[in-house]
């Protein structure tokens, strides 16, 4: 049976995740499919033979699909490549999954991600679902609990949600004059971090797309639905990606273990020690310490992380 819900692939360079990836898409047969594509790079010389191997890849569909392509024959780097694949994406579709082409993703993730869809496709408060889960304890005896931070190594969401989109940034300068975001955080460490990452991501300092997408949802208190248990993998951590290149990670090839029959939360609420634990472990832990001591906190995190996914 075809799965329902359209899927957006987003790939560029890489065959070997690609052709990991492609196969758990595949293994769903979804009746539509949009495939999103950056061009070679001019200064490096593999990536010719590599997009097109890797575009090679997604190119082998052995089941009825309507196929979708938004392929760029320039090398637009990741911020605007990403920007304006997924824009052209819910163009076409009111709500879609999205995977990269390095987030393996477990069966039972498509299910999660339709059946929420459903469940709060009329919600504006929810603006969108991810498949990670980074806490080393469980936060709720639920499937999934709400959040402010838009884990993006596999999701989905609707384009009600996506419509406040802005890879400019451009409501940032007039929000930084007031205390909406800052009114928001108990800790103000934690809007001060937010704060100049905005100033830098809306200067064009950060060739990244998805600090956008953090905003567009913080600035409209909107809520990221996170499972119990993680339900996505990360293969691309290496010298190759793009930004998770510290092979050290904790995060890199997270165990994922299924999520079975959906229990849903009584009330939709922020877990803010689930946040706060998040920022301090994910955006701000130990980065800055020396390797022997970061390479510490990684493998205690590690260890824990692995447990609670056995």
């Amino acid at each position: 049976m075809a799965f329902k819900t359209p899927i957006a692939f987003c790939i560029f360079n890489r065959p070997d995740p690609t052709r990991r990836v492609f196969g758990a898409i595949a293994h769903q047969k979804p009746s539509r499919l949009l495939l999103i594509a950056d061009g070679a790079r001019d200064d490096r010389e593999s990536d010719d033979e590599l997009v097109q191997q890797t575009r090679e890849i997604v190119s082998q569909i052995d089941w009825p699909c309507e196929v979708t392509h938004n392929y760029s024959d320039v090398n637009l780097g990741c911020r605007k490549r990403m920007a304006s694949g997924i824009s052209w994406a819910f163009e076409q579709c009111e709500e879609l999954i999205i995977l990269e082409d390095d987030c393996l993703p477990d069966d039972s993730f498509f299910d999660y991600c339709q059946a929420l869809l459903a469940r709060y496709r009329d919600n504006p408060e929810v603006m969108m679902i991810s498949g990670d889960n980074f806490q080393p304890t469980a936060r709720t005896k639920c499937s999934y609990y709400f959040s402010r931070y838009t884990h993006i190594w596999g999701w989905a969401s609707w384009r009600r949600a996506w419509d406040h989109y802005d890879v400019e940034m451009t409501a940032w300068p007039a929000v930084r004059t007031t205390n909406k975001l800052a009114n928001d955080f108990a800790d103000p460490n934690e809007y001060r971090f937010w704060q100049e990452i905005f100033d830098q991501q809306q200067a064009g300092l950060i060739d990244t797309w998805d600090y956008a997408w953090e905003f567009a949802c913080m600035n409209r208190q909107g809520l990221t639905i996170l499972p119990e248990t993680n339900l996505v993998s990360n293969l691309g951590f290496g010298i190759d990606a793009t930004h998770t290149i510290d092979a050290l990670s904790p995060f890199s090839n997270l165990p994922v273990r299924r999520i079975y029959d959906l229990i849903h939360p009584a009330q939709i609420r922020r877990n803010d020690a689930a946040d706060h634990w998040t920022f301090e472990n994910i955006f701000c832990p130990e980065k800055a310490a020396p390797a022997p001591v970061r390479k510490r906190w990684y493998q205690k995190l590690a260890e824990s992380l692995i447990r609670k996914s056995a």
